[in-house]
């Protein structure tokens, strides 16, 4: 089911970006000669209005083949036959298009679901002394508007800032609303630690998740253990562990973990790791938007983080900041729609559909952002030599763009080989 569903999200982004290609070739009188989802030979075609629509055999890519695109053509319906700025909008379509996409999707998201603002939930109580002392009053239920000068309009905002720019323990200018009313205070972050688990903070048992390196895995616990007690106090839900936890913050002394598995009970110390700075507060609720104007404007802010996110985890990999298991191709994405399924399914088909559509967003966001980089081969790459020849008045020499259009096609390839074999190598 998750290949089924991953090559229909898959033939969406696809059929949305050559779509735009599409519509505004036609738009400017620009012959099509193919329309096709997929690469490789064609399974069925079929022809209408002199552009032939193909379904070829790979499930992946597809094409809008214009008249005079690749090479020299002087027939009134070339491509290159037309005004710089018709063939600039021909070429920005299929970005903007996936854009479109994920700004339908992001608007039906949020008039289901509201949006995600960065609303105190929990402050743990060794850190509510720690801000008492230092004269700071935050609350549960105070939203977070600006953090360290940045704007905060999602509780991602904050996630994602949080996380690029880890705290070193400066203290930290914050901007809140609590009651309507704007407040300014200071944060000063204190150290904490961590045992390295990830659990749903709900009514069912705390059935966790962790990784090779940390605390608990060193320690012996391993991916679905549940835990049952923490230093003698039962657990009986992930959200008891959560409450736990959150009165009693880690400070590098050894805790005991009862653990079920396999029916059995097993008792392990673990040492908690030093991991940085906190805040002491979780963030983070739905809200429903209160009307359609709203649902508008956060579906538009969703696009603008997802588009942040993105900027950013280039900017990350371009830096060495990130590592390969950070990246992730087609393989990676069939496993993260299949994950997302298998979450879902339980549910019910209102939450598979939910999780396709977030993310089909943050493809489809991905999908336009990357093709709007200034890289050879790409659409970003083909409107850096079109606003060339707007600013000169005349195009750079077709052979020599083709040139570079060819050697960054060899690039991408590469780059997919490299990528896949990452994908195979990390999750098989």
């Amino acid at each position: 089911m998750s290949i089924i569903l991953s090559l229909i999200v898959f033939s969406v982004l696809v059929l949305i970006h050559e779509f735009g290609h599409f519509l505004l070739a036609k738009k400017n009188g620009i012959g099509v000669t193919e329309f096709s989802l997929g690469m490789g030979p064609r399974i069925a075609s079929f022809v209408k209005g002199g552009t032939r629509y193909s379904w070829k055999l790979i499930p992946f890519g597809g094409s809008c083949m214009m008249v005079g695109e690749d090479e020299e053509a002087m027939t009134e319906d070339a491509f290159n036959s037309k005004s710089v700025w018709a063939r600039i909008s021909v070429v920005a379509a299929g970005p903007i298009f996936n854009f479109l996409l994920a700004i339908v999707l992001a608007i039906v998201y949020i008039s289901l679901e509201g949006y995600d603002q960065a609303r105190i939930t929990n402050i743990s109580e060794k850190y509510a002394a720690n801000l008492a002392e230092n004269g700071t009053d935050l609350q549960v239920d105070d939203v977070i508007t600006k953090y360290d000068g940045k704007r905060i309009e999602l509780f991602r905002d904050l996630w994602l800032y949080k996380y690029l720019n880890p705290s070193d323990g400066t203290p930290v200018k914050v901007e809140y609303k609590r009651n309507g009313k704007k407040h300014t205070t200071t944060l000063i972050p204190i150290k904490y630690y961590t045992i390295g688990i990830s659990y749903m903070a709900n009514d069912e048992p705390c059935k966790i998740t962790t990784a090779e390196g940390t605390p608990v895995y060193e320690a012996g616990v391993r991916d679905n253990d549940v835990i049952v007690a923490i230093d003698g106090v039962a657990m009986k839900s992930g959200k008891d562990v959560n409450n736990y936890m959150s009165k009693h913050p880690l400070d590098g002394s050894s805790i005991s973990l009862t653990i079920l598995r396999d029916e059995k009970e097993q008792v392990f110390e673990v040492t908690p790791a030093y991991a940085g700075y906190t805040d002491g507060f979780s963030y983070g609720k739905r809200i429903e938007a209160k009307n359609a104007l709203e649902v508008i404007r956060y579906g538009f802010t969703e696009l603008r983080y997802d588009m942040d996110a993105t900027l950013s985890g280039f900017k990350m990999i371009f830096t060495g900041k990130a590592s390969r298991e950070d990246v992730s191709g087609p393989v990676g994405i069939v496993k993260l729609v299949g994950d997302s399924y298998n979450e879902a399914k339980q549910d019910g088909a209102y939450y598979v559909f939910l999780q396709l559509a977030y993310l089909t967003i943050l493809l489809s966001v991905n999908l336009g952002v990357v093709n709007l980089l200034p890289f050879p081969a790409l659409d970003g790459g083909r409107l850096v030599f079109l606003f060339i020849e707007a600013i000169r008045g005349k195009p750079v020499p077709r052979e020599k763009e083709a040139i570079v259009h060819f050697a960054g096609m060899v690039l991408l390839m590469i780059l997919m080989v490299v990528i896949l074999v990452n994908d195979v190598t990390k999750f098989f």
